[in-house]
């Protein structure tokens, strides 16, 4: 593939500027969902503040020859549901001993080479894994372009109009992606696509609040509308008024400051100082996830250096310093956000479509999730861009990575059994979503919800540890591939052996003739006969042509 901006270029500061908001724009779905799914919405500022942190730190580390963003990863949505049981110092916790798993592999790494991960993952096993990252997340995006941001249960779930503006966005992207008259359409089709997306969208949600037609409310503008009503409350304090404008990211690092300071937490029910077992429960959370997100890792950076045609794990900056950015990072990104980070597929898609992998320009992402994470009005805008439109986005972006992974197929012969199974191992589990639930706690006693209905009998497992379907079919697939290695190597050992056709036609040849036994030589006498009727006939017909020769 050839960049337009290669790894090392810098564009013009004003194409810089709209080239990093099209990268802040591709990964700000993903990125304020995580906390929103874990329930703290509130901490959306903060993962943004985190992403652009923990990016910065990734960068420094690879020494701005990786151009891709970490950001918020939803590898550990399981873990940070356990470990919010012990408050933010439980997340904190968490999210430092994830990264700790990464130091330590990449430090392994630098005594041992990275051979013996080449061995783990050839080809065979990363380029359907790296498809299965893409078409895991189909659902996701095909989920979100028929869903409305407002509305009744029914018509946000499934909206006709959702999926037209989501359609217009898909194709607003497609066509300034594909179009050579002007090329900055070609950079920044992300921006044009939600641009105008957003705009279908709010032609809509006009006559759908102006008419009161619920089916036709696309757009939620409540966050936008909360953050400036302060400003028209007259008993609201100076203060109060300067947040609409200006705020700080609760961060997890405040957040626990808070709760040891309190000596209680008001997100968990535990405290994590008061339990001795709180520390073993968040290793068990974290460490194993971490493990398995490490093959993850080598997935997104083959990929990537597919796409910038440079050798990211083998070459520069290598896996060790990949390693170290993305585990130091997502530490970073824990305590001064809300949740550890990872390398974003969003952003790879990004740098593939747009052919931009000029790391200036994720740099000035980052610094750009900074600031925004601090400005109230733009986080309050962010949140309004209805899921439509974004999964119109996504649309693109997702089908490309499945694309990537797909075209490192051309150099996997399919026809050899090891590879067949092996492939098809990752493809099917992953698709079919198999994720691996390790219990690690039972119930001792009956619990009950406040209305005193009981909701869990003693002896019932009541937390698990989630190895996702992409961990998984990973998993299954290296232990496919080494299993048949194993297999082949042990029959390499054991002597030829002559092929059994060929063996039972020798047997019957070299078998001694016994007493008044019949066989069956498999001879046509029809033919035999025609065949001899044949050659007389020809050779009269030789003998009259020799006399008349004569």
């Amino acid at each position: 593939m050839k960049l337009i901006y290669d790894v090392e270029d810098r564009p013009k500061f004003n194409k810089l500027i709209v080239f990093a908001i099209q990268q802040v724009l591709a990964i700000m779905a993903a990125t304020i969902a995580v906390p929103t799914i874990i329930g703290l919405p509130a901490q959306i500022p903060a993962a943004i503040l985190g992403a652009g942190l923990g990016t910065i730190v990734y960068l420094l580390f690879t020494k701005f020859k990786s151009p891709v963003i970490i950001s918020s990863s939803f590898a550990f949505l399981s873990s940070l549901g356990s470990a919010l049981a012990f408050g933010y110092c439980g997340i904190i916790v968490g999210g430092i001993l994830a990264g700790l798993v990464y130091v330590i592999i990449a430090i392994v790494i630098h005594f041992a080479g990275t051979a013996w991960v080449s061995k783990l993952m050839p080809p065979v096993i990363i380029g359907p894994t790296v498809a299965i990252i893409g078409l895991s997340l189909a659902g996701s995006a095909m989920g979100d372009i028929v869903k409305a941001s407002v509305g009744t249960a029914v018509n946000a779930s499934y909206n006709l109009v959702a999926l037209l503006c989501g359609l217009i966005t898909f194709i607003t992207v497609v066509i300034c992606s594909t179009q050579k008259k002007f090329k900055m359409g070609r950079l920044i089709p992300f921006i044009i696509g939600i641009g105008v997306g957003y705009a279908f969208a709010s032609f809509f949600s006009i006559f759908g609040y102006t008419l009161n037609v619920d089916y036709l409310k696309i757009i939620n503008w409540t966050p936008l509308v909360d953050n400036f009503k302060v400003l028209g409350d007259a008993a609201a304090s100076a203060g109060d008024k300067v947040q609409a404008f200006f705020t700080y990211p609760d961060f997890a690092l405040i957040e626990a400051i808070k709760e040891i300071a309190n000596g209680s937490t008001e997100v968990g029910k535990t405290y994590f100082f008061e339990s001795a077992a709180g520390f073993g429960e968040v290793a068990i959370a974290f460490i194993p996830v971490a493990l398995v997100v490490f093959a993850e890792h080598i997935a997104d950076h083959k990929n990537l250096s597919s796409i910038i045609n440079r050798d990211l794990v083998e070459g520069e900056p290598g896996l060790k310093r990949t390693l170290l950015g993305d585990g130091v990072g997502s530490m970073v990104g824990t305590v001064f956000g809300i949740c550890p980070n990872t390398t974003y597929g969003e952003s790879v898609g990004c740098v593939a479509i747009t052919k931009n992998a000029s790391v200036s320009t994720l740099f000035t992402a980052a610094i750009m999730c900074i600031i925004l994470s601090f400005m109230s009005p733009i986080m309050s805008l962010l949140q309004t861009i209805p899921n439509c439109v974004m999964g119109g986005v996504c649309l693109t972006l997702y089908g490309f990575i499945a694309v990537s992974g797909l075209k490192m197929f051309k150099d996997i012969d399919l026809g050899e059994n090891k590879n067949l199974f092996t492939v098809s191992a990752i493809l099917i589990a992953g698709i079919g979503g198999l994720a691996i639930k390790i219990p690690y706690h039972i119930a001792g006693s009956d619990v009950y919800n406040s209305a005193g209905q009981l909701v869990m009998v003693a002896g019932t497992v009541d937390k698990t540890i989630t190895i996702t379907s992409i961990a998984t079919a990973l998993i299954l697939g290296i232990i496919t591939y080494a299993v048949i290695n194993a297999v082949e190597k042990k029959n390499a050992k054991l002597p030829d052996t002559p092929d059994d056709d060929a063996t039972d036609n020798e047997n019957a040849i070299n078998a001694p003739v016994m007493a008044e036994s019949t066989y069956e030589v498999g001879v046509d006498v029809t033919t035999l006969n025609e065949n001899k009727e044949t050659s007389e006939e020809k050779v009269s017909d030789d003998t009259n042509d020799a006399v008349k020769s004569e």
